[in-house]
């Protein structure tokens, strides 16, 4: 700071030395006000360059796994879509498995044997229908054969990676891929419309004993595939379930590190106003004294 010399009225020295350091005040009150008004310490890159490209990075990273949850708890949705009608399938299978069993007994006569088997075909048709309304975004999630409306497996957003970021979701019969598998259950889909589990009509005889307990081991066989079925969107479900806390986790701490660098304190922002502000009162009238100062030489005219 400049050396003061009252008796050189030119150049009031005093009274620049205080103007400087009220514009400097002036100066860190308007960032610290700044900061109160939006709440981000970083308002412009100019306040910390590097700070604002780690912070952009967080950024990015955070928003990428909001869009990864958002992305999880559609497919939890889609998951209990199918899980719903399968347990329905489920649960008109056990009906059919009721009426076969019904027909094995010699008590019932031919005219109560037809109308059991219309009653399973009726029960048929309308797995059939299930299947055909189990559906999302038209995606049929019963059906195995590609093509339009149908698919043979599920792709689901789970991760915020460019690569990796994706499980994938399909029936299988035998376990072809082991738990470890990174993206998920990789099988071909088999369709869990009627024909695809062995219900044709040619399957659901009752006419006699043998027939009944052919047909009744057929519908096992059918309500196996359907357990399996669920079993294995059980699994699957649990695995979105730990996928979603784990990326819960991984959110809160990027969400806390890009907090930390970018947003502001506001207790310590308004600590820091209120000392500026005081310094701002104290400098002006600083600033008034040293302008008066000089004013003394006056007398050495009198």
């Amino acid at each position: 700071m400049a050396s003061v010399d009252v008796t050189r009225v030119a150049g009031n020295i005093g009274a620049l030395n205080a103007l400087n350091s009220l514009q400097s005040i002036n100066q860190q009150l308007a960032i610290h006000q700044t900061r109160l008004a939006s709440g981000k310490r970083l308002n412009e890159a100019a306040d910390d360059p590097a700070g604002m490209s780690i912070a952009t990075t967080f950024d990015v990273r955070r928003q990428g796994l909001q869009t990864a949850l958002n992305g999880i708890g559609d497919a939890k949705n889609l998951m209990a879509t199918m899980e719903g009608g399968l347990k329905k399938i489920q649960d008109i299978l056990v009906k059919m498995r009721n009426k076969a069993m019904e027909a094995q007994g010699d008590t019932i006569g031919a005219n109560e044997r037809a109308a059991v088997n219309a009653q399973l075909k009726a029960f048929r048709d309308e797995i059939d229908d299930i299947v055909k309304q189990t559906q999302w975004n038209s995606n049929n999630l019963l059906s195995g054969v590609s093509g339009s409306g149908t698919t043979s497996s599920l792709s689901f957003l789970t991760g915020a990676e460019s690569t990796g970021g994706t499980s994938e979701f399909s029936f299988q019969e035998e376990s072809t891929s082991g738990i470890a598998d990174a993206q998920g259950f990789q099988a071909s889909t088999s369709s869990l419309g009627a024909d695809g589990l062995g219900l044709a009509d040619a399957n659901l005889a009752v006419d006699t004993t043998d027939h009944s307990q052919d047909t009744m081991g057929k519908i096992e066989d059918a309500l196996n595939v359907v357990k399996a079925g669920v079993s294995q969107i059980g699994s699957f479900t649990a695995r979105l379930n730990f996928k979603e806390q784990a990326l819960n986790v991984q959110y809160t701490n990027t969400e806390a590190a890009y907090n930390r660098i970018m947003n502001a304190n506001m207790a310590e922002e308004q600590v820091e106003s209120s000392k500026y502000m005081i310094l701002q009162q104290t400098a002006t009238a600083m600033l008034a004294q040293a302008n008066a100062s000089p004013q003394f030489l006056l007398t050495l005219f009198r």
